[in-house]
C-alpha cells in the first residue's frame, strides 16, 4: 500500500514510521523543509500544560507520548546517530489555584505519570534551588520529561530518507486533489506535478484550511502565534522545569532553557515580538531570579494548529474514501503526536485502536454545498 503525506512536521513524519513499519511505502510532501514549522519551534513537553484544563480527549492521546517516544529514539537512534534527548527533569507548578486538582489528576484518571507531591518552600529549594524564595509551595511531577524537538524530528528525517520505502519532495506546495467519484487519484504541485497514491493524509497543521474550498468543508484550522526565548548556561544549570501563570522553563541538559511562550491570532506572521519578549523574559526571572546573568542566545515564533476545541482530527474525511485526516493539535503536538499517528495507522489498515476513535473524526467538519 502507498500512502502520501502532505505535510512534514510532527504529525505528518510520525505518521509516516507507523506505516512504514506496517510494510507500506509513503511519500512525504512538504511545502518548504520537513520539520521547520510548529514542530520545531515548540518546547516539547511530554505531557499537556495543566492536563486538567484540556478536554480527556486530549490527555488520551497525550499520556502515551513519552513511552512511545522512548521506544522510537531506541529504534532510530542507532541508524540516526542522533539521541533525542529525552530529559526526565520532572516539573514544578507554582499555580495555587491548581493545587488541589493536580494533586488529585492522576489518581481521578488513572494516569500514573501524572502523580504529584504538594511541597512547601524548604522542600522546593532541595529540588531546584535557583526557584524564587516567593513561591513558598509547589505540586511537582517528578515523571513530567521533554523532548529536545529540534533533535527529535532530525533523527526523524534522517531515519526516513535512507528508508527504502521513503520519497521525500521537500520544497514542493501539494496545491489541489484530483477527486473522481469519491476518491482521490492523485496530487497536483503548483509546478504541474502529479502524484498517485492509494491513500492521502492532510497533516498540515497551521495551513489545514487551505483545503476547506476544494473539498467544499468548513475546517477551522488557524495559526496561534507562539514565541519562545532560549537562555545559556553551564550544563545541568536549572534542574527541574517551571510552570507558573502558563509561563514554563524548560531545561536542556547542555544548558540551554527554553523560555515561553505567548499566544496571538496573527494570521501566518511568524516574525517575534519585542514586546512579547520582554513579557516572557520578566516571567521568566520572576521563576529563576538567577537567569538575569545568562545570555539570551535565540528567540523565534511558531504557528499553532489551533482548532476550536484544542481536539485534533484524526480519520476519514468527509465523502472521499482514501483522503484521511491527521491535523489541529493546537499546543500539544509533540506529545499527542506519537499516539495520533498511530491511531491514524490503525484507521487507515482497519487496525483495533489505541482508543476510541469517534472523538477525533473530521465527519464533524460541516459542508459547505
Amino acid at each position: 500500500m502507498h500512502i502520501a503525506i502532505i505535510g512534514a512536521g510532527i504529525s505528518g513524519l510520525l505518521s509516516a514510521l507507523e506505516f512504514i513499519e506496517e510494510g507500506c511505502s509513503v511519500s512525504i510532501f512538504d511545502q518548504q523543509s520537513a520539520g521547520k514549522a510548529a514542530s520545531w519551534a515548540g518546547g516539547g513537553i511530554l505531557s499537556p500544560m495543566y492536563p486538567w484544563r484540556y478536554p480527556q480527549a486530549v490527555n488520551d492521546l497525550a499520556k502515551h507520548g513519552k513511552n512511545l517516544y522512548l521506544e522510537w529514539n531506541e529504534k532510530l537512534r542507532p541508524i540516526s546517530g542522533i539521541d533525542f534527548e529525552i530529559h526526565e527533569t520532572g516539573m514544578l507548578i507554582f499555580d495555587q489555584t491548581d493545587f488541589e486538582i493536580g494533586l488529585n489528576y492522576a489518581k481521578l484518571h488513572n494516569e500514573p505519570m501524572q502523580a504529584c507531591e504538594h511541597l512547601q518552600q524548604q522542600q522546593i529549594q532541595q529540588i531546584n534551588p535557583r526557584i524564587s524564595n516567593q513561591f513558598e509551595q509547589a505540586i511537582h511531577f517528578p515523571q513530567i520529561a521533554n523532548v529536545r524537538n529540534p533533535r527529535l524530528l532530525k533523527s526523524i528525517i534522517g531515519y526516513l530518507k535512507q528508508h527504502p520505502q521513503v520519497q521525500f519532495y521537500e520544497n514542493t506546495w501539494i496545491e489541489k486533489f484530483i477527486i473522481q467519484n469519491a476518491q482521490i487519484h492523485a496530487v497536483e504541485s503548483t509546478r504541474g506535478e502529479r502524484f498517485e497514491a492509494d491513500h492521502y493524509v492532510i497533516s498540515t497543521g497551521a495551513w489545514s484550511e487551505h483545503w476547506s474550498s476544494q473539498l467544499q468543508l468548513q475546517i477551522p484550522i488557524a495559526p496561534v502565534q507562539g514565541q519562545m526565548l532560549l537562555f545559556k548556561g553551564p550544563e545541568n544549570w536549572l534542574p527541574t522545569m517551571c510552570m507558573n501563570e502558563v509561563m514554563y522553563l524548560i531545561p536542556r541538559r547542555d544548558g540551554h532553557i527554553v523560555c515561553g511562550s505567548s499566544m496571538n491570532h496573527l494570521g501566518f506572521d511568524h516574525r517575534p515580538s519585542t514586546q512579547v519578549q520582554q513579557d516572557i523574559y520578566k516571567a521568566s526571572l520572576n521563576m529563576v531570579p538567577a537567569l538575569a546573568e545568562l545570555q539570551i542566545v535565540k528567540q523565534w515564533a511558531g504557528l499553532r494548529p489551533s482548532s476550536p476545541t484544542g481536539i485534533p482530527y484524526i480519520g476519514q474525511m468527509p465523502n472521499i474514501d482514501n483522503l484521511w485526516a491527521n491535523f489541529g493539535h493546537y499546543r500539544n503536538g509533540l506529545c499527542m503526536g506519537p499516539a495520533s499517528a498511530q491511531l491514524l495507522r490503525q484507521l487507515v489498515l482497519k487496525q483495533t485502536t489505541i482508543v476510541d476513535p469517534q472523538v477525533y473524526t473530521p465527519n464533524a467538519l460541516v459542508s459547505t454545498l
